[in-house]
């Protein structure tokens, strides 16, 4: 069975020139050679700030580029018929498309509303510091660009839990929003702030029967008109898991194919809070593993002083492998963006290489990554800084290596600080699968790893090109496999490694 190797196919600062839909189309031939065989898109649908929206400021989800609204008919990414055509284009490939959907709260309402309002302390969201009193705010949506087509639901203020921002009074805050669903925040699985239920703008009131009707209904909907075979929901720590269990059951059942069902839950020191989300949607839903992400970027800081054999410490992949999506980066981490922690350039083909090369989780491959990056922002200082992300080299080829040959049993060898290795044994059937792995973030270094019986006197390259010397295994499939400093070397069948490029 092919592993799953899913592609994150955009970031924060792509052009906003509506090209993407048309370079996915382009590049999934591309994509499918090297082993990608699943892409997560970014939200498709027309957002508050129109073309230039990365999609996470939800005004319209039946919008995906057809409608004149927020200033522009395309998305930042494309038109509608582009989005689709990109999508056949993945399916033609073999590649699954995973839509990324924002389910939290919406943007850019069209009207505002007198409704009845309590503050809250931010610190501790169940805390109300004021009385109930009446505010002017954008709470109504009526998307006046589309009419009704494919929908003729009204959002208006008993759709809503909270807002931030007082029209008439001009002011910000939270405010609880007083409704006939409760006077305060949803059930959640942690208690983050309190109760972290309200993130940003207009957040969405589950408890409403009618907007989990919607919410359905605009599932099946997208499912009949993209045939995505999936979906990565945003911000899931900030909604009840009965909500996202309600969903998910619905699409399913209406979808014959095993959806794929990522959640991003950003927690990145206390694992625990991923499992019990875990447990809370009963297996439903995969998630990010955030504190995997956060252990490369502290690994990629400290250099040598960071301790290898604890890479998977606190990590989801360690715990729960099978509902795991594995990464380096995102677009929230990426540099100049509200979640920045980097992995620092020197370590990212070794992370790399812990996500892709073996049997846990499933990994995700970030665009830059891919393709590289550069763009302007102002950081927090205000200052403006010009960012140059650079592809990793290595990529394409651990992603062949990961399409070929992750076979056989896994057998590791984290018994150093700085030098840690793996293997994975291959088969007996295809001989030349299998390959062994060895890294250090120190100084040069080697690992003595077995391979098996199967491979005594075979010979060993490292399809990476960091050490130009063969090896030649022992009568047990041994040998010490050697590394540059502060990298990695992958060592393959040298059979394998001269058909490469052919394969």
């Amino acid at each position: 069975m092919t592993p799953i190797t899913l592609a994150q196919f955009f970031h924060w600062y792509y052009p906003s020139d509506g090209s993407l839909w048309n370079q996915l189309k382009e590049k999934a031939p591309e994509l499918a050679k090297t082993g990608i065989n699943a892409v997560w898109l970014p939200p498709a649908y027309k957002g508050a700030s129109g073309g230039y929206s990365v999609g996470y400021d939800t005004y319209d989800l039946f919008d995906l580029g057809e409608f004149d609204q927020k200033g522009s008919i395309r998305t930042k990414y494309g038109t509608r018929e582009e989005y689709l055509a990109a999508i056949e284009a993945c399916h033609q490939n073999g590649i699954k498309v995973i839509a990324d959907v924002v389910f939290n709260h919406k943007a850019g309402a069209d009207e505002s509303e007198k409704i009845t309002v309590r503050r809250v302390d931010p610190n501790n969201r169940k805390e109300f510091i004021s009385e109930p009193f009446e505010i002017e705010a954008w709470t109504k949506f009526t998307f006046p660009g589309r009419g009704q087509k494919y929908s003729n639901f009204i959002w208006d203020h008993t759709c809503f839990t909270g807002i931030d921002w007082a029209k008439d009074i001009e002011e910000s805050g939270i405010f609880s929003i007083q409704n006939e669903f409760g006077e305060g925040w949803e059930d959640l699985t942690d208690d983050e702030l309190g109760n972290y239920d309200y993130l940003m703008n207009a957040d969405i009131e589950f408890r409403n029967p009618h907007v989990r009707e919607e919410l359905k209904h605009w599932g099946r909907w997208y499912l009949e008109t993209t045939n995505a075979g999936g979906f990565r929901l945003d911000a899931v720590k900030h909604m009840s898991p009965k909500i996202i269990n309600e969903w998910v059951d619905y699409v399913q059942e209406y979808c014959h194919d095993q959806l794929f069902i990522v959640g991003e839950y950003w927690n990145v020191h206390d694992v625990t809070a991923l499992h019990q989300y875990i447990d809370a949607t009963s297996g439903r839903v995969q998630l990010f593993d955030a504190p995997l992400h956060q252990n490369f970027y502290v690994a990629s800081r400290m250099g040598k002083d960071f301790d290898m054999r604890h890479i998977f410490d606190n990590s989801l992949v360690k715990i729960i492998p099978e509902l795991t999506v594995t990464l380096v980066d995102n677009h929230d981490t990426q540099p100049l963006q509200e979640l920045e922690s980097p992995v620092e350039a020197w370590f990212k083909p070794i992370a790399y290489s812990l996500i892709l090369l073996r049997q846990e989780g499933i990994p995700c491959v970030f665009y830059p990554a891919l393709y590289g990056a550069h763009y302007k922002d102002h950081g927090d200082d205000g200052q403006e800084y010009e960012i140059w992300l650079s592809a990793v080299e290595e990529l394409p080829t651990l992603l062949k290596l990961r399409k070929l040959s992750l076979k056989g049993d896994q057998h590791d060898y984290f018994d150093h600080p700085n030098c840690i290795g793996w293997i994975r044994t291959g088969t007996v059937e295809e001989e030349n699968s299998g390959f062994a792995v060895v890294l250090s973030n120190g100084s040069d270094g080697w690992k003595y790893m077995e391979l098996g019986t199967h491979r005594a006197g075979r010979k060993m390259v490292d399809i990476l090109g960091k050490i130009p010397s063969e090896i030649i295994l022992n009568e047990k499939g041994g040998a010490d496999f050697p590394c540059p400093a502060g990298n990695l070397s992958v060592w393959v069948t040298k059979e394998l490694a001269q058909n490469f490029s052919s394969l």
